[in-house]
């Protein structure tokens, strides 16, 4: 298949285990080229281990792996270059200010992207000149996500990126990745922000146990009885109900009309404490993570390396 055409990402049968634990067991995972790809999955499932076969940091068991045309395990330097990495972690660079140290990963790239164009898109011009040291943990996550996207990278992992940042900083990063994809930047990001994966990615996959037990676009992902909205009221003993229901509106009219007679004003009674809700993709995500923990499927953090994921 031509290059050009191929999956940014392939993945066929990945299967990682350490001893007698398996923490990845038998992922089929394909990202087209261009597209915002969520990984998600409590700690101990086996993000980070996958993630980190995919950049080449670890071996696996066995599988097939395929990213950006070339295997991980083998990927060279030149291979390397069309990556940008940002860790859950980074390595202490505290005697370096802002600009040196984007500087100097700059120059390990064929065709980086301008320093401080970098820098500003990042939010960091106040503190261009300023040591690593001297930064917040929300200051110094910046700089991890500008080390990340300085090599212009045609793959961008994106792993936990926006860890201590607040509300604010927050948005402006996910600006800033709409800006890359604009690009046809390809990325792979795994979050515990729910609201994030949604905001950001166009196809999700969660991971449990070391398997993927759903995968598809955002607003598709669980299937469609995933989706149905949900009904919730206090009935007259006081008790709290839920229901689904394809058909809320017909619903709620009914409790409407059983909840008593017209009131003083006119209106017709209403159930206490009346919602309807439609389920975001952190209601599927708890749903999914729940049904596979009912069924003894609940991930079992296997190394040190992914309880951190």
């Amino acid at each position: 298949m031509d290059q050009i055409q191929s999956p940014a990402v392939r993945v066929r049968g990945l299967r990682k285990a350490y001893g007698g634990v398996t923490a990845v067991d038998g992922i089929d995972l394909d990202i087209a080229r261009g597209e915002t790809f969520a990984l998600l999955g409590p700690n101990g499932a086996g993000k980070s281990t996958t993630i980190e076969i995919l950049e080449g940091y670890r071996r696996r068991s066995s599988g097939e792996v395929s990213v950006l045309g070339a295997d991980p395990a083998t990927g060279g330097r030149a291979w390397r270059s069309r990556l940008g990495i940002v860790l859950q972690s980074a390595p202490e660079a505290g005697l370096y200010t802002v600009r040196e140290q984007l500087r100097q990963f700059a120059g390990y790239y064929p065709n980086p992207r301008d320093v401080d164009e970098v820098i500003a898109a990042v939010g960091l011009e106040q503190k261009a000149g300023t040591r690593i040291s001297k930064l917040s943990g929300g200051q110094r996550r910046r700089v991890d996500v500008a080390l990340g996207i300085v090599g212009r990278p045609q793959l961008l992992f994106l792993d936990e990126p926006t860890t201590g940042f607040d509300p604010e900083a927050r948005r402006e990063f996910w600006g800033l990745i709409e800006r890359l994809k604009a690009e046809g930047t390809t990325i792979l990001l795994t979050t515990h922000y729910l609201d994030e994966a949604a905001q950001l990615g166009d196809r999700a996959a969660v991971i449990l146990g070391g398997r993927i037990v759903a995968e598809g676009a955002i607003a598709e992902l669980g299937g469609p009885a995933a989706r149905v909205p949900i009904v919730r009221w206090r009935d007259a003993s006081g008790v709290r109900r839920e229901r689904r229901t394809e058909r809320p509106a017909e619903l709620v009219a009914a409790l409407a009309a059983e909840a008593g007679s017209v009131t003083a004003d006119g209106r017709g009674g209403e159930p206490a404490e009346l919602e309807v809700i439609r389920p975001s993709l952190e209601d599927v995500y708890l749903e999914l993570v729940g049904a596979a923990e009912a069924s003894a499927v609940s991930p079992t953090v296997a190394t040190p390396e992914e309880a951190r994921a």
